[in-house]
């Protein structure tokens, strides 16, 4: 078999099972990097992409966007990396380089030719994956590679709004719907240091979040739980892609406190102007982050001990691992191990 075919899990219509098969992927490009894919985390974004969802997939579609392998092949201009590094790709595969945002430092927000790992590109349900060096980000040694894939998507998404909004240990924070995102969210910051509150709607988790890091726990389905919290948190994430009492949430926020969307809730946040004024509150919202983000959550997941909790499948157990994803039970990753060999 020629260095550029890749047998890969793809998808070819909306709502099909996910099939083995190979595809040409051509000439390695000068600034571009090959990865053996050890390992990749199942995200709600990958089913999201393959259902056709968000009305931008091109079939057959090879989704796949938190990868864990092993540098196989250098393109002419790659800097930085060596042939068997261990390395970790996320949700952006390419950017242009020489935009404002990338020459910035803020490649996720690139305006000029930015490519997702998923969408329009081959990802890493596959034997091998590629994408633009600068977005091929080393995997410490401290951290486990079966575990690490997650951080390349829900982590970065929970990481970056500590960094966009100078969160210290001395702050409390909110986080609103504790699954995939949610959970790492906790995590962190219990490493980050600051005072966590857990909003979930499922009680029977107290324990188990309070484990994991949380200093309280409130149940979201409970307003007079929420009225209580009023005026309490400097940011809350929310990781639902829900509509919520909006209000009520920001009425939780202490003065100069910013309620952070990385869930993406389809219907208009409906809030009062008045009550953004009254205490200079604001509403943000963030992608994932850039490669220097990147390089910085997974040296400090390092640093800390800090893993995703998942579940391991193979990956020839794809379609699966799917329905797991589906049925809501899965605690609180899914991550796929490569089995092609």
């Amino acid at each position: 078999m020629s260095n550029n075919q890749i047998r890969a899990y793809a998808a070819m219509q909306a709502g099909g099972k996910l099939t083995l098969c190979q595809f040409d992927a051509g000439d390695l490009q000068a600034h571009q990097v090959e990865v053996k894919v050890e390992y990749c985390g199942l995200c709600h974004s990958d089913v999201s992409v393959i259902n056709n969802e968000w009305r931008s997939t091109q079939y057959p579609i090879v989704a796949g966007h938190e990868i864990i392998g092993t540098v196989v092949a250098l393109g002419s201009e790659a800097k930085g990396l060596q042939i068997g590094q261990r390395v970790g790709i996320g949700w952006t595969a390419e950017s242009c380089q020489t935009c404002d945002p990338c020459m910035g430092g803020n490649q996720v927000l690139c305006t000029g030719n930015s490519i997702a790992t998923i969408i329009g590109h081959a990802g890493g349900f596959a034997e091998k994956v590629r994408a633009g060096w600068q977005w091929v980000i080393p995997l410490p040694e401290d951290l486990a590679p079966e575990s690490a894939g997650p951080l390349l998507c829900g982590g970065i998404t929970v990481f970056d709004p500590l960094l966009k909004h100078h969160i210290q240990a001395t702050h409390h924070v909110g986080v609103i719907g504790i699954g995939g995102l949610g959970h790492i969210a906790i995590k962190l910051l219990k490493g980050w240091g600051c005072e966590i509150t857990a909003f979930s709607s499922n009680p029977d988790k107290t324990e188990e979040l309070k484990a994991m890091g949380a200093d309280h726990v409130v149940n979201s389905r409970d307003a007079q739980q929420i009225k209580a919290q009023r005026g309490k948190f400097d940011l809350l994430l929310s990781t639902v892609n829900v509509t919520l009492n909006w209000q009520a949430y920001l009425s939780t926020l202490a003065p100069n406190g910013t309620l952070h969307f990385l869930g993406l809730t389809l219907e208009p946040v409906l809030v009062a102007v008045g009550s953004l004024i009254d205490g200079s509150k604001s509403i943000t919202g963030s992608p994932t982050g850039s490669p220097l983000a990147l390089r910085q959550l997974l040296k400090f997941a390092a640093r800390k001990n800090i893993a995703p909790q998942i579940e391991l499948y193979p990956m020839s157990q794809l379609n699966e691992a799917i329905e797991r994803l589906h049925s809501g039970q899965a605690r609180y990753r899914i991550v796929l191990k490569a089995d092609f060999d």
